[in-house]
């Protein structure tokens, strides 16, 4: 079985759509293999886990927001588990999610107009799943 790393981010808690994004998870039929709540989550490991985006000029916003609250981490397995998490989360930016996708019915614009508040995060290969879990669970 193929297994996936997942993100409920500080968004997706603060406003309780934790129990929601799961039970689209187990409908699927995807297991969740592991489920950890972080507190307080250092700097460097967002930006190991963000690396390619850190010469960006929005990083910056983005390690504000993965760090403005706990985050809800965890291991996905299943069948083609990470094109289907990833479809099942929808597109990046909000406008371009479609409804009926965790992103499309859910996400938002942040209130400072500049940060994408998407909900959830997803792996999006086999070698990005195995670095994103080994980096938030250890090998």
């Amino acid at each position: 079985m193929e297994q996936t790393f997942f993100i409920i981010k500080p968004d997706g808690i603060k406003r309780g759509l934790v129990g929601e994004v799961l039970k689209r998870v187990e409908r699927r039929g995807y297991k969740i293999e592991r489920l950890e709540m972080r507190t307080n989550v250092p700097n460097h490991i967002i930006d190991q886990h963000y690396e390619a985006l850190l010469s960006k000029a929005f990083y910056p916003a983005i390690r504000e927001y993965m760090t403005s609250g706990p985050l809800i981490i965890g291991v996905l397995s299943g069948n083609q588990v990470i094109s289907g998490w990833r479809h099942m989360m929808g597109a990046t930016r909000p406008e371009e999610a479609l409804p009926g996708t965790i992103r499309g019915d859910f996400a938002q614009a942040a209130e400072d107009g500049a940060t994408i508040q998407n909900v959830v995060h997803g792996s999006d290969s086999e070698a990005s799943a195995k670095r994103e879990i080994a980096l938030w669970f250890g090998k």
